[in-house]
């Protein structure tokens, strides 16, 4: 009897100790009061309130209650991501909900919905990191951004797969997957392939792995953000910049050469660093493993220039003129040509100089006075060969300026602006070489001319004498007669059919066109002179033309613009070359020795003509002007380059 009672006694104080509510399984109904809040959570479907809300009994008030931490509500749960964020950058900046979104609505990571997936991080973290603005921008814009919304591909990196979800921290920390220690091996992650091959086949990487802090990585040539396709025109066009961070010595050279410039007139399809030492396999010339390496240079260079051979890869497209160790020949070269620059514009700058003084000075005391020839007696000074010959001349020569000269100065504003107006640089190519085609076309009609004259017509006198444009022993005279009028000693030289300028211009076509024509056409067909040149005469060639068409085009828009039409006695334009007439009052005062041979020999009359007619003088105005004015914006574009230089 006593044991029975003493069972049913156990029994009955059981089943009240089970029967007593406990703090975890209050039958508290949060609903009756915050019938606001809506939870619908997929990540947490069997979590309860109390599961978080660790810190509410049954009888609460708001303003008894401590504020909730995310070790009380979630670090019971998540303890190791919570560990990991109290060591991160965001310890005490960002909370948990701050991340992950609504408390009462977590998604599962991987849902498309959850505040954290791929896609809305960037709303997510952009809404703290949105300084500077271009941080998401950049994103937004790069090939991980682009895959990501733009092509729906959720595996693209997005903010956690490169800085972590919850071990985040500053780049500049070791520790941080964005540090120059771990950033390689954070993209390779994705990026495995080239992550192999540039450890271990990379003058970069394999300084990486040596531990050297200077050793570029990933994000020192591809950035951080705002990642490019490498392909892509905009990208090619700034890589070059990219690469001479640290480069800058060969920066500087690549700039000097073909490449460096055709890149900087924005032609994406020039050779750029990446293309002759590979983009994850640059090694050092000296390493048989190098595609800069002799050896291998044939195969390099042959990928753009097809069929050359070795001596073509003797050409440097870093070589640097001015400096005698890198190419002595080439130094020469470069020191003749900036020679003869710096004589020509040295001698003719200091003798303009008097005759412009001179003449303001003439103009002042009223010596060039006369009456306006418009409706007077001509001569003809030119035929219409020569008036023809002229513009073909011009034309030519200011298409191969306009397509050149900017490729001399591809790092001006006005040199790129150029470029573009004529549609790109292969298209201003195109242009070169027609007007060069058009110079050679000119100089043979003009050789043959001389020859026919010589042989068929035995003209005579084109060798010398007054009619000859090869100097003589006069032109130093009327040298020294003029020197001293510019400097109030004298009365100036008695001119004849040709003075010692024009001869100097007449003959400089001569020398230009040998040395600008068989330098461009060694640039224009490098492969097949280099089956009997060296390599390095391409440089040789490049300086020449370079520095020769500085001089041609220096003079022409300067000193010959001044000689003949800017000078005050002719300002603002002689049309003669257009019109093939001068004034004979004009005639008889300029060129008084070839006047008086006329008269004497009875042969003025033959070359009178009347005066040209408006339309003729209209037209002479319209275009010399057109070329005048072209000329003389290259012209200021030539001196403030070379000023700035």
């Amino acid at each position: 009897m006593t044991t029975t009672r003493l069972q049913i006694l156990f029994v009955l104080i059981a089943w009240c100790l089970l029967a007593m509510p406990t703090q975890a399984d209050e039958h508290i109904e949060c609903g009756e009061c915050h019938d606001d809040v809506v939870v619908d959570s997929p990540a947490h479907p069997d979590v309860t309130c109390l599961d978080c809300h660790s810190n509410v009994t049954e009888e609460h008030e708001d303003e008894d209650l401590e504020p909730l931490t995310d070790e009380e509500s979630c670090g019971g749960c998540h303890r190791k991501p919570h560990r990991s964020v109290g060591r991160s950058a965001h310890k005490g900046e960002a909370s948990c909900n701050d991340c992950h979104g609504d408390p009462h609505n977590i998604h599962w990571v991987a849902d498309l919905e959850s505040a954290v997936s791929p896609v809305n991080q960037l709303e997510y973290c952009g809404a703290c990191h949105n300084e500077p603005p271009s941080l998401m921008e950049s994103y937004l814009a790069s090939v991980h951004g682009q895959a990501l919304l733009g092509a729906g591909l959720v595996d693209a990196p997005s903010c956690s797969d490169c800085h972590s979800s919850h071990s985040t921290l500053p780049a500049d920390n070791k520790r941080s997957r964005m540090s120059h220690a771990k950033a390689p091996e954070t993209c390779g992650t994705c990026h495995a392939l080239l992550l192999d091959e540039w450890t271990e086949m990379s003058a970069h990487g394999l300084a990486w792995a040596d531990k050297n802090e200077d050793a570029p990585v990933c994000t020192n040539c591809h950035e951080s953000h705002d990642i490019v396709d490498p392909k892509t025109e905009d990208a090619r066009l700034a890589s070059a910049d990219v690469c001479g961070g640290c480069h800058d010595e060969y920066l500087a050279t690549f700039r000097l050469g073909f490449h460096g410039k055709a890149n900087k007139l924005g032609h994406s399809g020039a050779a750029i660093c990446a293309d002759c030492h590979t983009p994850h396999r640059n090694l050092p010339a000296d390493d048989p493993r190098s595609s800069v390496h002799p050896d291998n240079l044939v195969t390099a260079c042959g990928s753009c220039h097809e069929g050359i051979n070795e001596s073509f890869t003797s050409f440097d497209p870093h070589i640097d003129p001015k400096n005698p160790d890198h190419n002595y020949f080439v130094y020469v070269v470069w020191l003749l040509m900036v020679g003869l620059l710096i004589g020509v514009f040295g001698f003719f700058g200091i003798h303009d100089l008097l005759w412009l003084q001179r003449s303001v000075v003439g103009v002042i005391r009223g010596e060039y006075d006369e009456e306006p020839a418009e409706n007077g007696q001509y001569v003809r000074r030119f035929s219409r060969t020569n008036i023809w010959l002229h513009i073909v001349i011009i034309v030519t020569f200011l298409a191969l300026a306009l397509t050149g000269l900017p490729q001399s100065f591809s790092d001006k504003a006005w040199a790129q602006a150029v470029i573009r107006l004529f549609g790109g640089l292969e298209t201003a190519g195109t242009i070169h070489r027609i007007a060069a085609i058009g110079t050679f076309g000119y100089f043979a009609f003009h050789l043959g001319n001389l020859l026919y004259r010589w042989f068929v017509n035995k003209e005579r006198g084109m060798l010398w004498g007054p009619n000859s444009m090869v100097p003589q022993p006069r032109v130093f005279a009327d040298l020294f007669a003029n020197l001293k009028h510019f400097l109030y000693l004298g009365e100036p030289a008695q001119g004849d059919r040709w003075n010692y300028i024009e001869k100097f211009d007449y003959l400089a076509v001569f020398w230009g066109v040998g040395m600008i024509g068989l330098s461009g056409l060694m640039l224009w067909f490098p492969i097949w002179f280099t089956q009997f040149l060296p390599g390095w005469t391409i440089n040789a060639a490049y300086i020449v033309h370079s520095e020769e068409a500085l001089l041609a085009t220096g003079f022409i828009f300067i000193f010959h613009f001044f000689h003949t039409h800017l000078r005050p006695q002719v300002f603002p334009m002689d049309i003669a070359i257009f019109t093939g007439k001068v004034p004979l009052a004009h005639f008889r005062k300029d060129r008084p020795l070839e006047y008086q041979r006329l008269v004497e020999s009875g042969e003025l009359d033959d070359h009178l003509v009347d005066a040209p007619t408006k339309a003729e003088r209209r037209r002479a105005y319209l275009f010399g002007s057109l070329f005048l004015f072209i000329g003389l914006g290259l012209a200021v574009g030539i001196v403030t380059a070379l000023l700035a230089h």
